[in-house]
């Protein structure tokens, strides 16, 4: 009986033992998620330390955090397999079967220390580690638990992987260094992924002791660690015997303990506030290191207070392969600071290819139409050329290549500034003026502003068969293509700048685009700014050289400054291909693009025979057309490029109600151009000799302009022992209306029809003086003073 009573005490004792121990368990657990959720794990957070890599993963530049540290964060499989064995080896066999306690490696630690009366070894896991990262906590017994509680949490909430990447980018490796990736790259100058043995047995050694086994400070020490991690791995089998003699027969060599400091403004330009801790671009290390190199040797050559940027493009991808803003971003005299790749400056003459390109796409011009270079007057702006001289008749292509400024602004002048204005921005080149300001024809001069990243993201078109597209800084950029000029346009004009502007003699000779570098310097106004841009085989190559706060610098021009350095840096581009064994691509040459022998001055096809044919010229076309003469739009009223006079039998030119008078076309070169014309083709002798008998009544132009007061090729000397300036009376025969007077292309004055402009002459040399009528004719002589 006392049995069967005792049973169903038994049973309910145990229940209540069984309830009591649940109820625990619940309660620890309950207890252990509160603690979770009131002292949280303390992952890392964006701390805005930031790494920008070069295309290759080469470091360019670092942001570090708050605390100075930089980082290079990488994952497991970015880690050369060598580090991974030599770190679980030394520091933690068991990490993927613990459960980030060791209990035998803890009790191991504790009896050598006991024995051996002082710290021989400590028995902390990689949990253990990572879990006092990052939670730093002293070495007491309270801070030892919190180091167990932390990874406990570490272990509940994140995977053995994700541990292991903790620790392979929180580790520290001495001075502002955490991480093995920025370790390799500042120790050994190379990504952790190519370690050879010695290298990861140095690198799993250091956060053992970063302070005093730094190898850059203490190579014995750190060696002597090395070792014995190459020794433990030769103990364990991980790594063959042979290989670990041969690590330790190496010497410990590092790299030149270098920060990432490569293309500090577009680090500066990329990182931004949400940006990821590895900012990723499409530069070419190697080349950006070169180039700043080239860029630091060229400072001493560049004015005070004058910086310089170079940009290089890669066409076929658009990716940005250097970038350089400034000369030096630690120069503050340079302003350094300022990145001139994305300051907004006048392009000077950099616009005018896209003008002659769009011109022969709107039918106005081929490569070789008749332009001119006259003095001209609009308004109150008188245009001159860079030279202060005047060059008369002159072909397109000619123009272009000697980059003369009023043919430009004739042609810019018959496209349309505004026309010109949108169609630069629809091609991905916008041009900035003033607040409410339209486009006018200072455009084509650099009368706005742009960018040189535009700039040579608009050349981009040149090479890309007239679509240009955007500049691309990192992998993920899109590429976007925008269509500025026709395949055809854009062949010719690339021809151009590259130094054959003319066809071949015989109109059926092979096309072939030889890969040579095509290229266009500009100047702005009062020497501000000085650019050179080339479209390469197989690449965009854009420089600036001026002072980043606007200030002239006298003498500084685009074929003097920026040129030289474009070309060597197209040098080391080419040398760089050749050593490759890169080949240049040809350009096809598009099947709108043709040869045609056309004449001065109507710019037509006709045989060399044919009367009117005064010069003839290999032209490049597009479509097969032949646009005629472009007429300025000033030209005289009722004179053109053909004649319509009367002549008798004996050819002189008369009446059309004498005898025997027929009608005759007499082809004329446009009359501004009459000055710089042999006296056999200008007017008089083009045209018959009038008939005394029945005289033809006046041509609607004017009488030729003509200069009185000093006569082409004079030597004109100062009275004899005179120091007195020399003074001339100058007046103008011909012509209508009021005069404007040009000395070297600089405004001299205004006279009218019948007055006289005196002027004195104080420096020896060469002069020319010209001079430009209200019907557009000019007159032009040259002469010089001598002692």
């Amino acid at each position: 009986m006392s049995k069967a009573a005792t049973l169903p005490d038994i049973d309910r004792g145990r229940l209540r033992i069984v309830s009591w121990i649940v109820a625990s368990l619940l309660l620890v657990c309950t207890l252990l998620w509160l603690a979770d959720r009131i002292w949280p794990l303390p992952l890392p957070q964006d701390d805005q330390a930031r790494v920008v890599l070069a295309e290759d993963g080469t470091p360019l530049w670092r942001f570090a955090d708050a605390n100075g540290v930089w980082r290079y964060p990488v994952q497991p499989s970015e880690v050369s397999p060598l580090y991974l064995d030599a770190l679980l080896t030394y520091e933690d066999r068991w990490f993927y079967q613990h459960p980030g306690v060791n209990p035998l490696a803890l009790g191991r630690a504790a009896w050598q220390n006991l024995t051996g009366g002082r710290v021989l070894s400590g028995g902390s896991t990689l949990s253990m580690q990572v879990a006092r990262l990052l939670d730093p906590h002293e070495r007491t017994l309270p801070g030892k638990l919190r180091q167990l509680w932390r990874t406990a949490q570490l272990e509940w909430h994140l995977s053995k992987d994700q541990i292991l990447t903790l620790y392979l980018n929180r580790a520290p490796f001495g001075g502002t260094l955490q991480g093995v990736a920025a370790a390799s790259w500042a120790y050994l100058g190379k990504s952790p992924l190519q370690l050879t043995h010695s290298e990861a047995a140095l690198l799993a050694v250091l956060p053992q002791a970063p302070s005093r086994l730094r190898p850059d400070r203490h190579p014995g020490r750190a060696q002597v660690a090395r070792d014995k991690v190459l020794r433990r791995l030769a103990e364990y089998r991980v790594w063959p015997q042979s290989a670990v003699n041969e690590a330790l027969e190496e010497p410990l060599l590092l790299a030149p303990r270098l920060e990432p400091s490569l293309a500090p403004l577009l680090a500066r330009r990329l990182n931004r506030p949400n940006s990821p801790a590895l900012i990723r671009t499409t530069i070419d290390a190697n080349l950006q290191r070169r180039l700043e190199d080239l860029l630091l040797g060229w400072r001493a050559r560049l004015p005070e207070h004058t910086s310089a940027a170079i940009v290089v493009v890669e066409t076929e991808s658009m990716a940005v392969r250097a970038y350089l803003g400034s000369v030096d971003i630690n120069d503050t005299r340079r302003f350094g600071h300022v990145d001139m790749i994305t300051a907004m400056r006048s392009p000077g003459s950099t616009l005018k290819p896209f003008l002659y390109g769009m011109a022969m796409d709107a039918g106005l011009i081929h490569s070789e139409s008749l332009l001119q270079d006259v003095p001209r007057r609009y308004g109150d702006y008188r245009p001159g050329n860079f030279s202060m001289g005047f060059s008369g008749p002159v072909s397109a292509s000619a123009a272009l290549v000697t980059s003369l400024n009023l043919p430009a602004v004739q042609l810019l002048e018959a496209y349309g500034p505004k026309r010109f204005a949108a169609d630069m921005r629809n091609g991905g080149v916008p041009l900035s003026l003033p607040a409410l300001a339209e486009p006018n024809l200072a455009l084509i001069l650099g009368g706005a502003g742009s960018r040189l990243e535009d700039l040579v993201s608009g050349y981009s078109a040149l090479a890309r068969e007239g679509r240009s597209a955007n500049l691309r800084l990192q992998p993920s950029d899109p590429l976007h293509e925008r269509r500025m000029l026709s395949p055809g346009a854009a062949w010719i004009i690339r021809r151009i700048l590259s130094g054959q502007a003319r066809p071949d003699r015989d109109p059926h000779a092979e096309l072939v685009q030889r890969p040579l570098l095509a290229w266009k310097t500009g100047t702005s106004y009062g020497f501000r700014d000085a650019l050179a841009i080339g479209v390469a085989p197989r690449y965009l190559i854009g420089v600036w050289i001026g002072r980043p706060d606007g200030t002239p610098v006298p003498g500084q021009f685009g074929l003097a400054s920026a040129a030289p350095l474009m070309l060597q840096v197209h040098d080391v581009l080419s040398n760089r291909d050749s050593q490759r064994g890169i080949v240049a691509p040809v350009q096809a040459v598009p099947a709108s693009v043709a040869v045609a022998a056309i004449c001065w001055p109507l710019g037509q096809p006709m045989n060399k025979g044919n009367p009117d044919c005064r010069r003839q010229r290999f032209a490049w076309t597009l479509d097969h057309t032949t646009p005629p003469t472009l007429l300025a739009a000033d030209q005289p009223l009722g004179v053109g490029l053909r004649e319509t006079i009367w002549v008798n039998p004996q050819g002189l030119r008369v009446a059309a109600q004498c005898a025997g008078a027929q009608l005759r076309e007499v082809v004329l070169w446009p009359a501004p151009l009459e000055p710089w014309l042999p006296r056999v083709e200008r007017r008089e002798a083009r045209l018959p000799q009038a008939s005394r008998e029945c005289p033809p009544p006046a041509l609607n132009a004017a009488a030729p302009l003509s200069i009185v007061g000093v006569r082409d090729g004079d030597r004109l000397r100062r009275p004899a022992a005179s120091q007195e300036v020399l003074r001339l009376a100058l007046s103008a025969l011909g012509g209508d209306g009021r005069r404007w007077w040009f000395m070297n292309g600089a405004p001299l004055g205004v006279s009218t029809r019948q007055e006289v402009l005196n002027t004195t002459l104080q420096q020896t040399g060469r002069y020319e003086l010209s001079v430009l009528d209200e019907t557009g004719q000019t007159a032009r002589v040259e002469f010089s003073l001598v002692e």
